[in-house]
């Protein structure tokens, strides 16, 4: 009779036993993919991860924390932005899923930020001699084409 409360023991701890890996292999983030792994200060970067069904937090020193959503098909996605003033090199991301204690880590490069050469952009408004140039360059073309017209009447009305 012993023997067999402890083989119903055994076997009940077996159970308990090889199911505990499988339900924690379930809860936490797995195989993080970013996209793009290299990204310039102030661009963004998507965040995919497997594992975390109810969402969880990227968080990182080159960006804000960031929230996953998560989509119909139970995946985890989330993008964030770069700080502007991010100093370039190699950063860490940690991501934590909202039903898990586990933490996954993926490493990514911040790059320097490309300005645009945008010029003046019509911020500055013309100066004086801008001013008196443009003038200059109308009136001249107004006398030009008065002078034209006042020529060519001349020269219909001598041929009739």
């Amino acid at each position: 009779m012993r023997s067999r409360a402890l083989a119903v023991a055994a076997a009940a701890c077996a159970a308990v036993g090889l199911s505990a890996p499988l339900a924690v292999a379930d809860n936490g983030p797995t195989n993080i993919r970013l996209n793009p792994s290299s990204v310039h200060q102030g661009s963004t970067m998507t965040i995919k991860v497997d594992g975390c069904r109810n969402g969880g937090t990227v968080t990182s020193n080159a960006f804000p924390r960031t929230h996953l959503s998560v989509d119909r098909d139970g995946r985890s996605t989330a993008v964030a932005r770069i700080y502007n003033d991010a100093t370039p090199g190699r950063y860490n991301l940690a991501v934590r899923c909202n039903d898990s204690s586990r933490v996954a880590t993926e490493r990514f490069t911040v790059l320097a930020g490309r300005g645009t050469s945008g010029g003046l952009g019509g911020s500055f408004g013309p100066s004086s001699t801008e001013m008196a140039l443009g003038s200059g360059l109308v009136a001249t073309a107004a006398l030009g084409g008065a002078v034209f017209i006042a020529r060519r009447r001349r020269m219909d009305s001598g041929k009739a």
